[in-house]
C-alpha cells in the first residue's frame, strides 16, 4: 500500500482557478506534465503522481483592512506526495514540496504531515522532555535557562567566573549566545572543561544539577567530530543554530551514539523564512514539526509578550507542535524567548504550562542586585506561579528580595 507525506499550502492569486492550480502544483512537483504523457506512460507512472487532496478557498472579505489577510483571495491547499519519490531524509522532503514552489510567486507551506515510514526513518529527540528532567533530577516545574551575554573578547577565566554567578543563581541551564563561535580564548572544549568546572562548584553550595549547552559551530563536515571532541572534555548539552546548518545536520548529530547529550535548536535565522503571511514556511512547521522530527531536545522561538515578539497563536502552535502525541517521537521542550524577566512568569505558565523552560538573559544579568539575584528572582516567581500566588505578595515576603527588586524594576505584565 503507497503511503504519502501530505503538504498544506496557501496560494493567493486574485484570478486563478484554485482546482486547475492544485493539479498543476501536483503534477509539476512529480512527474511533471500528466496530460502530455501517453496512455501506457501514465500507468506506469501513477505511483509517482500527487494528489490533490483538499482545495478551500477563501474570497476577500467585504470591509476587510487593505493589505490585511483578510482582504486577500486565497486558497489552502493540501497535496499529498508518494514517499516513493524521495529519499527518507528531511532536505529530500522539502525540496520536493517546496522547493521550486517557494519560488513562484505568494504561496506559504503551512503544514507537513510525513507518513509513518518517513517519520520511521526520523528518531527524533534523543531525551526529550523526560529524558531532561531525569538528567537534572527536577520533575515538578518549567525549568529556568541563562544565556550567555557579552562573552565575545572574554578569556576562559571571564567566562567561567559570569557561568558560576548564573549557576549559583538556581538556574537548571545555561547557553552559549549563538554568536560565540570558535575563537583562540575559548575554543570549545577548554570552555566546557571550565564551565563544567564551575558548575561542579556551584553545586556544591546549591545542591542542583546544571546543563551547560556549548554552542557547537564550524564547518558542516566537522560539526560530529566537535561534538565528540566537546563531549570527551565533558559536554552535557549542546547549543546548535539549526536553520543556516540544515536540519539533516541537526538529525545526523541526534542519532549519533557517541554523542549522548541533548541537543538545543536556536532558531538564528529563522525571521529570513517565517514572518510573511505571504511567502515562506510557518513557525509551527519551521521551529515546531521539523525541529522535533530532526531530533531536538529543547527549542528556542520568539516569547508572544518579550523584545522579540511572534504572535501569540503561532507560538503556541509551535507548543503543539513540539508536545504533542506523535506516535515514536518523544517531545521536545519549548523554550519561549527573548525579553524574559520574572514579571513575565505567570504568564509563561499559563500559557505554556510546566513542561516549558524559562529563558533569560537580560531578565537576569541586568538584575539590581546582580546575576546571582536575577537567578533567584525567577525561582521565587516560578515558586510563586506555580502556588497560586500574586507576584506582588509574594515580593513582599521575607526571603524573596530578588524577587521584590526585580518587579520593581520590570513589573508585572498579566
Amino acid at each position: 500500500m503507497a503511503s504519502y507525506c501530505t503538504a498544506t499550502y496557501r496560494v493567493f492569486d486574485e484570478k486563478a482557478d484554485f482546482r486547475k492550480k492544485a493539479a498543476g502544483i501536483a503534477e509539476g512537483l512529480t512527474v511533471g506534465s500528466w496530460t502530455e504523457l501517453p496512455e501506457a506512460r501514465k500507468k506506469e507512472m501513477e505511483k509517482h503522481l500527487g494528489q490533490v487532496v483538499s482545495v478551500e478557498v477563501h474570497e476577500p472579505e467585504a470591509g476587510a483592512e487593505p493589505g490585511s489577510l483578510a482582504g486577500q483571495r486565497y486558497a489552502d491547499i493540501k497535496i499529498a506526495y508518494p514517499d516513493i519519490n524521495f529519499s527518507r531524509d528531511i532536505p529530500a522532503l522539502l525540496v520536493t514540496v517546496f522547493g521550486k514552489l517557494s519560488m513562484d510567486g505568494r504561496v506559504r507551506l503551512l503544514d507537513l504531515d510525513v507518513s509513518d515510514d518517513f517519520r520511521a526513518a526520523c528518531p527524533g529527540p534523543k531525551f526529550g522532555i523526560g529524558g531532561v528532567r531525569k538528567l537534572l533530577n527536577v520533575h515538578d516545574r518549567p525549568l529556568l535557562m541563562s544565556i550567555f551575554k557579552s562573552v565575545i573578547g572574554y578569556d576562559l577565566p571571564e567566562l567561567r567566573e559570569q557561568f558560576y554567578r548564573q549557576a549559583l543563581g538556581g538556574v537548571d541551564l545555561v547557553k552559549d549566545d549563538e554568536i560565540l563561535f570558535e575563537n583562540p580564548l575559548t575554543p570549545i572544549e577548554r570552555r566546557v572543561e571550565a564551565c563544567m568546572a564551575a558548575a561542579r562548584e556551584a553545586e556544591k553550595h546549591t545542591g542542583q544539577k546544571l546543563l551547560y549547552a556549548a554552542n557547537l559551530t564550524g564547518r558542516t563536515s566537522r560539526l560530529r567530530e566537535t561534538a565528540k571532541k566537546a563531549v570527551a572534555a565533558g559536554a552535557n548539552t549542546l547549543l546548535f543554530n539549526v536553520l543556516v546548518y540544515g536540519f539533516d545536520a541537526l538529525q545526523e548529530l541526534a542519532e549519533d551514539p557517541d554523542i549522548p547529550v541533548p541537543i538545543v535548536a536556536h532558531p538564528a535565522f529563522a525571521g529570513a523564512i517565517y514572518p510573511s503571511d505571504w511567502y515562506g514556511v510557518a513557525p509551527k512547521l519551521l521551529l515546531g514539526k521539523l525541529m522535533r522530527l530532526a531530533g531536538a531536545d529543547l527549542v528556542l522561538f520568539p516569547s508572544p509578550y518579550g523584545s522579540v515578539v511572534m504572535p501569540k497563536a503561532e507560538t503556541l502552535a509551535i507548543k503543539d507542535a513540539l508536545t504533542a502525541p506523535a506516535d515514536g517521537l518523544k517531545p521536545s521542550f519549548p523554550v519561549p524567548s527573548a525579553g524574559i524577566h520574572p514579571g513575565l512568569v505567570p504568564l509563561l505558565l499559563e500559557d505554556f504550562g510546566i513542561d516549558s523552560v524559562v529563558n533569560a538573559g537580560g531578565g537576569i544579568h541586568g538584575h539590581p542586585m546582580g546575576t546571582e539575584a536575577g537567578g533567584a528572582a525567577f525561582r521565587q516567581a516560578i515558586a510563586a506561579a506555580l502556588a497560586g500566588e500574586d507576584l506582588r505578595d509574594a515580593a513582599g515576603r521575607p526571603g524573596n528580595e530578588a524577587l521584590k527588586a526585580a518587579v520593581e524594576r520590570w513589573g508585572i505584565k498579566r
